[in-house]
């Protein structure tokens, strides 16, 4: 089964995942120069004159919402601050599913990784990553209402550029 996340910083879609829903793991071969190489480029990137709302919410005006907030809710049993898929906008039952976190500064986890450069932790996006694959498996036919979905691995995750609010 395949599954895509689409984490969402505040001004624009950010990063895509296609993995496989059960075997998805961190890379260790990303090195620090690229690291600091790609938040160089967003802090260039902050430089540039502003959009505007408009703009910006211009960007996803045709994307449809498949499961809202409140319809994943009902499905996953995580909540605030874990759950980390705010909607799903694509949808195949059984195969497939795109997601959006809209990332944020004011989430808990970036008063401590890091302080001064505030990088969403690779743990928490294979978990958005296996919240999106729950979010599948729990619609599949014969799934049982208000089951509870484990993720059981991690294999071949790699990281090209950090998740920044």
């Amino acid at each position: 089964m395949k599954v895509q996340f689409v984490a969402c910083m505040t001004t624009l879609l950010s990063a895509v995942w296609s993995v496989d829903a059960f075997m998805v793991s961190p890379s260790r071969s990303a090195s620090v120069s690229s690291s600091t190489r790609l938040y160089e480029e967003a802090e260039a990137a902050e430089d540039t004159p502003s959009m505007g709302g408009e703009a910006i919410s211009a960007l996803t005006k045709g994307v449809t919402t498949i499961f809202s907030s409140e319809d994943i809710a009902k499905i996953l049993p995580h909540r605030y601050p874990f759950l980390l898929v705010d909607k799903v906008v694509e949808y195949e039952a059984g195969k497939r599913a795109v997601g959006i976190k809209s990332v944020t500064l004011n989430e808990p986890h970036f008063t401590g990784h890091f302080p001064d450069r505030p990088i969403m932790p690779g743990v928490l996006q294979v978990e958005a990553l296996a919240q999106l694959a729950g979010i599948v498996c729990l619609q599949m036919e014969g799934a049982s209402p208000g089951a509870v979905f484990f993720f059981a691995g991690v294999d071949g995750v790699k990281w090209k550029k950090p998740v920044i609010p």
